[in-house]
This record gives structure tokens, C-alpha cells and sequence, in this order.
């Protein structure tokens, strides 16, 4: 039988407890998510990343902090309203066309894209959630918190309406909420580390880590564009240059390596070098990678090219 543990010891803390899992697990956790992240890339729809643009970020931020929810849940919700919101563009595209002519057509399309404009705010706080129903670190945020602060920006939904949309994103989603956000990679390369000697405690490198991860998530668009130019030794990319780069700014592993490549220059410059060979060694992205992923962050923080310099010593 199972003993029961106190609740205040379950939950006295929400940080991750690194070192205590067995290495076995670790790798096998490890596979599952690059083979996870190999998928995600090889069915990449056209609008990826459209939809974390930084004032719904900014909002989704702002608001999980007003309901004291941890760093997880708010990476989960902003997940969540991009999936939910590709699929009703794609939902809009493959709309019926059948026996239908262009001016009703036209309609049809328009008064979709209404209603997406309409309901979005209502959606994303919907998306928020379901992503705080995904942990038991933190209280759900029920639909009277919800409905209240709606009816704070004068919208008049209802409750039912309220349920109505979280059961709209779920259906919409096919129930398959509990996906990997960039956290999760960072925090499983974190216990690698750990388990390879990285000199660095993982515990301040952690802290770092999600305050660089919030950081990007505002300056994504910005910080991609500067890793583009990194890459293509050009600041005028072309549109096919861009498409193409569709594929690195998805990529959670390279996301997940640069920011703890980065956070680990700003903590200890010293061992920078060896935590980039230990996770060259770990994912197989090449230490010119995570530099470059490096210098691109901390170019939006400082305006240092330290890292790069470093690198090239």
C-alpha cells in the first residue's frame, strides 16, 4: 500500500528536484523527446510560430502571474492558443466549397475570420486553463475567476459559454493537450548535465534559465531574425531563406540548448566552453550552433558578442 506524504512536503515548492532519477530513465526520457522533436519538425504547417507573437505572450505572461501560476503552465498555454489557432486557420482553408459561389465563399471565409477575431481574447483564457489544470503544483483556475475577469474587459459571456470554448479548444486540439513545451527540454538537460559533471549547480542555472526563456518568448521574432542573419551571413534574407529557417526557429532541442548555453555564459563565463561541449556531446548540435543561438539572445540582452569571441578563441 501506498503511505500517504504530506501535502506540505508534495508541494512546498514547485522547482524541479534534479539528481534524483536514475540515468536509465534519463535517457530514455531523453529519446522520447528528440524523437519527439524530429516529428514535430517533419510535419511543420505554414503558420508555425505565427501565433506567439508577443502581445498575446505579454498577456498570457501577465495574467498567469495575476493567478499565481508557475513558469510551466504559462509555456503550456501560449503552446496551447498557437496549435489551437493554426488549426482554425487551417480550418478556414479547407473550408466546404462545394455547390458554393465565390461572393458566398467569400462570406463563409470572412464570417470564420470574424468570429476567430471575435473570440480570441475568450480563447486564450481558455487556453490558460487547461494549461493549469495540467500540473497540481498550482489551483485550476476555475470559471468564476475566468468569467470575473472577463467581465472586467465589459465581454458578457457566460459560464456556459465559458465551458463551451475550453470544450471548443480541447475538441478542436483532439484532447491532445499535454505536449512538451521548451521547458521540459531544458529541464531533462539540466539532469543530463548534472549526471556528466557540469560544474555548474543546476539549481541557479535553472532560475537563469526560465528567466531567458521568458525573455525570448517576448523577443522571439527579433532574436530568430538576428540568428537568420548569423546564419546566412546577410541581414536581407530572401523569402526562401526564410521558409527555410521555418525549421530551426521550431526546433525546441536547438531552443532548449541555446538557452542554457546562454545562461550559463551569464552565470560563469569560465565554463561556458565545457557546458557547450557536454551538450554538443548530449544532442548533437554542433558547439558552432549554440554559440550562434547564444550570441543572437544575449545581442538582444547587452548587445555583447562576447560569447561568439569566446567561442572562436
Amino acid at each position: 500500500m501506498l503511505s500517504r506524504v504530506p501535502v506540505s512536503s508534495r508541494f512546498s515548492s514547485p522547482d524541479p528536484l534534479f539528481g534524483e532519477v536514475a540515468p536509465e530513465i534519463i535517457e530514455d526520457t531523453l529519446i522520447h523527446l528528440a524523437m519527439e522533436n524530429e516529428r514535430h519538425l517533419s510535419v511543420l504547417p505554414d503558420p508555425a510560430g505565427c501565433f506567439r507573437e508577443a502581445r498575446a505572450v505579454e498577456f498570457i505572461f501577465l495574467l498567469s502571474e495575476k493567478w499565481h501560476l508557475d513558469q510551466p503552465a504559462r509555456y503550456q498555454a501560449v503552446e496551447l492558443l498557437e496549435r489551437f489557432m493554426i488549426k482554425q486557420v487551417e480550418q478556414i482553408c479547407t473550408s466546404p466549397r462545394q455547390n458554393v459561389t465565390g461572393g458566398e465563399e467569400g462570406r463563409s471565409q470572412n464570417s470564420l475570420q470574424e468570429l476567430i477575431y471575435d473570440t480570441f481574447v475568450l480563447r486564450l483564457v481558455s487556453c490558460i486553463q487547461l494549461a493549469s489544470k495540467l500540473s497540481l503544483h498550482y489551483n485550476a483556475v476555475n470559471s468564476d475567476t475566468a468569467l470575473k475577469f472577463l467581465q472586467s474587459l465589459k465581454y458578457s459571456y457566460t459560464k456556459q459559454e465559458l465551458l463551451e470554448s475550453e470544450l471548443a479548444v480541447l475538441e478542436t486540439l483532439q484532447f491532445q493537450i499535454n505536449v512538451s513545451t521548451p521547458l521540459a527540454y531544458i529541464e531533462l538537460l539540466l539532469e543530463v548535465l548534472g549526471h556528466n559533471g557540469c560544474l555548474l549547480p543546476a539549481k541557479p542555472l535553472h532560475q537563469m534559465c526560465t528567466q531567458l526563456l521568458d525573455f525570448f518568448y517576448l523577443r522571439r521574432d527579433t532574436i530568430y531574425d538576428t540568428l537568420l542573419s548569423i546564419a546566412i551571413e546577410n541581414l536581407t534574407p530572401s523569402e526562401l531563406q526564410i521558409a527555410k529557417f521555418l525549421i530551426v526557429k521550431e526546433d525546441l532541442m536547438l531552443l532548449a540548448v541555446g538557452i542554457i548555453s546562454t545562461s550559463a555564459f551569464m552565470l560563469n563565463p569560465e565554463h561556458w566552453k565545457k557546458v557547450v561541449d557536454h551538450l554538443n556531446c548530449i544532442t548533437g548540435i554542433t558547439s558552432q550552433s549554440i554559440s550562434e543561438f547564444s550570441y543572437a539572445v544575449l545581442k538582444h540582452i547587452i548587445g555583447s558578442i562576447t560569447p561568439k569571441q569566446h567561442h572562436r578563441r
